[in-house]
């Protein structure tokens, strides 16, 4: 036809219309795609429990309609005699798009993971989320930051002096502010790794107490004596951490002695009346006592048994009934405890 071999901007009429119908084309295959891609993902999500379909979902939702509409027109263009600088221009603003478009899935990556660990932990560790959420962020900074460096490559920007002066910038930086940064890592290590939570009772040096706050830089430690104690977390990922929120039970060792005066028999009745004592309380299980050294003072025995419950209170309260039991039926048995003995030399006159 006469009329579809008219020139348009260098290029006949046909090819023009032959290009629009390729963007058309494109556009609707994309997204079928999408749309088949979806669609696949949900009734796969009706089947299983993962989150990967979900993940997959709102990736896919994340595509941008002018990034697929810039992908159709670069398509179309393929099939006209476009001038050189239209081809420079159009396969630059094709290589952006794709750029911004990666940014925008990977910052979908970050928040979706963000969000699904909030969804895990925010009932029980509140503050590992707020971290994360914070560390998110600063992940999402950089993914841009790399993103535009990418961009200004593909435009022609000499970029490599601009990364040499960031990176001595970022020395800098990082030496100005190590101490910040050392205790950013540390609490990113204690919510990723989990020595322990918020509420439980931990004891650090002479310290012990519970935590009630993990923060970005210190974490916050209420001392039994009631004080609050803060800790760097980088101090305190180096520091023996003693945890007792995992105890299921105590180990409790304590040692007495007897006269020395006490004869063999009865010394030979001890272990048995330590045991019924430990056996007639509510969390106990007796492990052990043995006749273990000859004292300066006193015959020694060693008690072993364990308290089948992790909390302090309880187990003070089973000592103490022990220790009072121990008095009455040593008393009943004729058995006396020793106490510290010692010989005074008086020097003479002369």
């Amino acid at each position: 036809m006469p009329l579809l071999q008219n020139e348009l901007w260098g290029d006949a009429l046909q090819n023009w219309l032959l290009a629009l119908l390729i963007v058309i084309a494109v556009i609707g295959a994309l997204r079928l795609i999408e749309k088949t891609i979806v669609w696949r993902a949900r009734a796969l999500a009706r089947r299983t429990q993962t989150h990967a379909d979900d993940f997959v979902v709102d990736l896919v939702g994340r595509t941008q309609s002018w990034f697929l509409l810039v992908i159709a027109i670069y398509s179309g263009s393929l099939v006209l005699t476009l001038p050189l600088t239209a081809v420079t221009i159009l396969e630059r603003t094709v290589t952006i798009a794709l750029f911004i478009q990666i940014a925008i899935w990977g910052q979908g990556v970050i928040t979706f993971w963000v969000s699904h660990y909030k969804k895990q932990r925010l009932a029980e560790d509140a503050n590992s989320v707020t971290i994360l959420a914070t560390l998110g962020l600063i992940g999402k900074l950089v993914l841009w930051l790399v993103i535009l460096l990418l961009i200004l490559d593909n435009l022609g920007v000499e970029v490599t002096s601009l990364i040499a002066g960031l990176g001595v910038s970022g020395i800098a930086v990082a030496l100005a502010v190590q101490n910040i940064l050392g205790d950013l890592f540390a609490s990113l290590s204690i919510v990723l790794d989990k020595p322990f939570i918020i509420g439980d009772v931990i004891t650090v040096g002479e310290f012990t107490g519970t935590v009630e706050k993990i923060g970005l830089k210190t974490t916050r430690v209420r001392n039994l004596s009631g004080e609050l104690v803060i800790f760097s977390n980088t101090d305190l990922l180096t520091s023996r951490i003693r945890n007792f929120q995992t105890l299921r039970e105590r180990r409790i060792v304590f040692s007495f002695g007897v006269l020395y005066e006490t004869p063999p028999p009865q010394l030979a009745q001890v272990p048995q009346i330590v045991r019924d004592v430990i056996d007639a309380q509510q969390y106990t299980r007796f492990d052990r006592t043995h006749f273990t050294e000859f004292g300066a003072s006193a015959l020694m025995y060693e008690v072993v048994y364990f308290v089948l419950q992790p909390d302090m209170l309880t187990y003070r309260n089973t000592q103490h009934a022990i220790n009072l039991a121990l008095l009455e039926q040593f008393a009943a048995a004729g058995l006396e405890f020793a106490y510290p003995t010692q010989t005074v030399y008086v020097k003479g006159e002369r």
